[in-house]
C-alpha cells in the first residue's frame, strides 16, 4: 500500500517504498519524479498531486538507476542487469534492453535523446540506440564501472569505474581518453560547460576539464562519495557519502558551502529540480525529501512515526557507525526478516547462500566460504567483488583494522541469540 504523508501542496515528502530509495531522476519540467528502491520497485511521481502514478514491478533485485526519457517514458535497471522502458500507464515495460551480466548501476540519456547509456558492474558499458538496433559495447575497465554521464553537446559519453579511471569515451567511435585517478570512483557528472565532477572512494570530489585534466577536488565527505548531482545552472554539488552526510558544493571556489542534517540519512541518491536551488534526496528511511539547497534546510516538514532507527540502543558503538552503511540491505534479528540482503540474525558459523527464505546468485550457492568474524573482516578488507566474485552487494571496502574489528565485534553482538 502506498504511502502519502503531505506538509502542503508545494512540501511533501512522497513515501510508499518498502526500502531504503536508491535512485532519482526528476523530468525536465520538474512535475514528475521517478525514484527506484532496494524493495526492487520503481515509482513514478506526480508533483502536482504529491502522489504516486504508477508503481513499476519488474526487476528481480534493487533498482539501481532511473531515467526519463526524452518523450516521457520512463527508463529503470537493475541488480537483475535488466533494462525495462516504461510507458505511462502500463503495467508491464513495453521494451526491455539486456545484454549486461552484472548489476546495472548508472543510466544517461543523450541531450539529443538519441541514446541511452548503461554502466555495469560487469565492466562494460553500453550504449543503446533508441531508435532501434544492437548496442555499442564499451569494454576496458578491470573493475566495476560505477558512473556514466554525457557531455552538454552529446558528443562524448563520461564514465566512472571502480579500477581509479575517468574516461572519456567518443560517441562517434574510436577508443576512449582514460585519466587516472588518485582513488575509486563511485558516481559521475558532468556541469553545462562541460566540466566533469567524479565521486570517489576517498571522499573527495574531483573536478576535471571536459578533456580529462584535473582542475581541483573537495573533501566532501569522511566516507566514500556515492551520489552526485549537478545544478541545472551548474553553481552547486550535491554529494552524498556512504554513512550519511550531504555536502553542497559550491562548483566555482570548490568549497564546502552546507551540511545536509536532519530526517531521512543516510542518503543513497540526490537530483536537483530545475531551478536549481531545490534538492531531492533518497534516504534509508524510505522517504523521498525535499532540500533547500542554498539554506541546507529541509523544506518538508519532519513525519513523526518513520521507522525507528534500529541502531538507537548502540550509540556510541563505534562497530554500530560502521554497520550503518550496511543497514539499508541487512536486518539483524530474524523477526526483521530479509531485505535486499539477507538477514544477519546467526550469520557467525553458517555456510554461505545457505540462509533459507533469500534467494541467493547461483555463484554464491558454489562457495566454499562460512562466515566468522575472520571472513566476514576479510571480505571488507579486498571489497564484495573480489572476496565473492557475483555478489549483488553494493562494493565497499573498509581500510582501516580497527573499524573492521569493530564491526564483526557489533554483528556478533547484535545478531547473538538471547
Amino acid at each position: 500500500m502506498l504511502l502519502l504523508l503531505a506538509a502542503g501542496d508545494a512540501q511533501a515528502q512522497l513515501g510508499g517504498h518498502g526500502g531504503p530509495v536508491r535512485a532519482l531522476a526528476i523530468s525536465a519540467d520538474g512535475a514528475e519524479v521517478v525514484s527506484g528502491s532496494f524493495d526492487t520497485s520503481a515509482i513514478r511521481w506526480s508533483l502536482s498531486r504529491n502522489a504516486a502514478e504508477q508503481v513499476l514491478r519488474f526487476h528481480d533485485g534493487a533498482v539501481n538507476a532511473v531515467a526519463f526519457l526524452k518523450d516521457g517514458r520512463v527508463v529503470t535497471a537493475g541488480a537483475d542487469a535488466h533494462i525495462a522502458i516504461w510507458s505511462a500507464g502500463q503495467a508491464q515495460p513495453v521494451a526491455t534492453l539486456d545484454g549486461h551480466t552484472a548489476p546495472v548501476v548508472s543510466l544517461a540519456v543523450s541531450p539529443d535523446g538519441r541514446w541511452l547509456a548503461s554502466a555495469s558492474w560487469d565492466h562494460t558499458m553500453r550504449l543503446w540506440p533508441l531508435g532501434g538496433g544492437a548496442p555499442r559495447v564499451l569494454e576496458g575497465n578491470s573493475q566495476n564501472v560505477n558512473g556514466v554521464a554525457f557531455s552538454p553537446d552529446g558528443r562524448d559519453l563520461i564514465s566512472a569505474g571502480y579500477d581509479t579511471t575517468l574516461r572519456i569515451w567518443p560517441i562517434s567511435g574510436g577508443s576512449a581518453t582514460v585519466r587516472h585517478l588518485p582513488t575509486p570512483l563511485n558516481a559521475v557528472a558532468v556541469a553545462p560547460d562541460g566540466e566533469i565532477v567524479a565521486g570517489g572512494a576517498d571522499g573527495k570530489v574531483y573536478f576535471l576539464s571536459p578533456q580529462g585534466d584535473m582542475r581541483g577536488d573537495a573533501q566532501a565527505a569522511a566516507t566514500p562519495v556515492i551520489a552526485l548531482a549537478v545544478s541545472k545552472d551548474g553553481t552547486l554539488i550535491a554529494a552524498a557519502g556512504i554513512r550519511g552526510s550531504v555536502a553542497l558544493i559550491e562548483r566555482k571556489t570548490r568549497n564546502v558551502q552546507k551540511t545536509l542534517v536532519g530526517p531521512g540519512l543516510p542518503v543513497w541518491s540526490v537530483a536537483f529540480f530545475p531551478d536549481s536551488r531545490t534538492l531531492l534526496t533518497g534516504g534509508a528511511d524510505r522517504m523521498l525529501r525535499r532540500w533547500n539547497a542554498i539554506s541546507g534546510e529541509p523544506i518538508d516538514a519532519v513525519v513523526l512515526g518513520a521507522p525507528d532507527d534500529p541502531l538507537a540502543a548502540y550509540a556510541g558503538d563505534r562497530g554500530a557507525e560502521v554497520y550503518r552503511a550496511c543497514i539499508a540491505c541487512h536486518a539483524l534479528t530474524p523477526d526483521d526478516g530479509n531485505k535486499a540482503g539477507p538477514s544477519l540474525a546467526g550469520i557467525f558459523g553458517r555456510r554461505i547462500a545457505t540462509l533459507a527464505g533469500y534467494r541467493f546468485s547461483d555463484a554464491l550457492k558454489k562457495m566454499d566460504i562460512v562466515w566468522t568474524p575472520e571472513t566476514v573482516a576479510k571480505m571488507f578488507e579486498v571489497g564484495p567483488a573480489a572476496y565473492t566474485p557475483g555478489t549483488k552487494m553494493p562494493e565497499q571496502t573498509i581500510g582501516s583494522a580497527d573499524d573492521r574489528n569493530a564491526l564483526v565485534d557489533f554483528i556478533a553482538k547484535a545478531t547473538r541469540k538471547k
